[in-house]
């Protein structure tokens, strides 16, 4: 199958919008704008597909009730417009899908959602729950609390997130521009890329482009969210909000618009992609080169003797990364022990340790490559 046959033909499919394919600086929430994005998503819906909608907009839509002129740069700010229009955008979406007698479920995620486990799988059960039940999750970071969201405001990230999480078998990223050019958009010379096998192929291609000022992505953070999906086995689709209906097409040969990212990895364990994009890390290890080998070829467990090195401050369940020579970040894995108990432990073969600490300092299973 294509990629783009695959993208129609997906069953449950994430849908990520944002602040400048719904709001104006003058205006707020545009309701016909918001109208034609929930059109679409309910004739997808009507083909027996299920749909996770991550949507942008909260701090945009609170711009023009505060009158304010532009979007605000102190935090607090922020946390005050993201209050007023949280509100606003929920029940814009509420009365839009009521139009088709549609019921919507509002999640609001923080980056701590993400960072703990335990919160992880809370908010995967939720979502899976809300599907189910036959209603329309509608996501969003919770910008009124969320320091980390509002400063990087990356919902890109966020929808490869919870595309991994539902277990989504599309992801659909939708901007102010119709997919991803081999250079800036506004360029006569510049050609919409159809397909991305490999996310490699676009080295040489530039994709930093200044924002509308609504909101705070862009090109760079929506190539790397579709990285992150399809590295996991997730078919990817960035295109413009005009063009949702044609991106949601069910048709054989799939939607004709857009770029699409091929899914070039396999399908990732939750545990394993958690580690490898949602965990937050802690501190780091460094390894010799036998190690190194161990842990990348072999997929072996790592000991004390292979490690010569430490740093941060973390206790026994943290993420670490560990680190070839030099310095890269080769995998990143659960650690047994606490950072105080390493010093005395590292570079020493597993029978001169006492016997409480002769297991592995990250065993295998708790191990991916970077």
């Amino acid at each position: 199958m294509t990629t783009r046959a695959a993208l129609g033909a997906a069953r449950r499919v994430v849908v990520k919008v944002g602040s400048s394919s719904l709001t104006s600086l003058t205006g707020g929430l545009d309701p016909a704008r918001l109208d034609a994005l929930v059109d679409a998503l309910m004739v997808r819906r009507a083909t027996g597909g299920q749909v996770v909608l991550v949507s942008s907009g909260a701090i945009a839509a609170g711009l023009a009730p505060l009158k304010l002129r532009r979007r605000p740069r102190d935090l607090a700010t922020q946390q005050a417009a993201a209050s007023v229009g949280q509100l606003l955008l929920a029940h814009a979406y509420s009365a839009s899908f009521a139009r088709h007698s549609q019921g919507i479920g509002q999640v609001l995620l923080t980056a701590d959602d993400m960072i703990r486990r335990s919160n992880y799988r809370n908010a995967q059960r939720t979502l899976e729950r809300l599907l189910q039940l036959g209603s329309v999750p509608v996501v969003n970071e919770n910008d009124t609390v969320a320091t980390a969201e509002i400063r990087v405001g990356d919902n890109d990230r966020l929808a490869a997130l919870v595309a991994h999480i539902v277990g989504a078998d599309a992801l659909v990223l939708l901007s102010d521009v119709d997919g991803l050019y081999d250079g800036h958009p506004g360029d006569p010379a510049s050609s919409l890329v159809g397909e991305v096998a490999d996310p490699a192929e676009l080295a040489g291609v530039s994709i930093s482009r200044p924002g509308s000022g609504l909101g705070t992505g862009g090109m760079a953070t929506k190539v790397t969210a579709a990285a992150m999906a399809s590295a996991a086995g997730i078919p990817v689709l960035l295109t413009s909000a005009e063009d949702a209906a044609a991106a949601l097409d069910t048709g054989p040969d799939g939607p004709k618009v857009g770029t699409a990212f091929r899914a070039a990895g396999a399908r990732m364990g939750a545990r394993r992609f958690w580690l490898r994009h949602a965990a937050d890390v802690r501190g780091a290890l460094d390894l010799d080169d036998g190690a190194v080998e161990a842990v990348r070829k072999r997929r072996r467990s790592l000991l004390a003797a292979g490690v010569h090195g430490i740093s941060g401050d973390f206790v026994a369940g943290d993420v670490v990364e560990l680190l070839a020579p030099g310095g890269r970040a080769i995998a990143r894995g659960v650690v047994s022990y606490d950072a105080t108990e390493l010093p005395s432990m590292i570079g020493r073969r597993t029978r001169e340790l006492p016997p409480e600490q002769r297991r592995e300092l990250v065993h295998a299973d708790d191990l991916v490559l970077v």
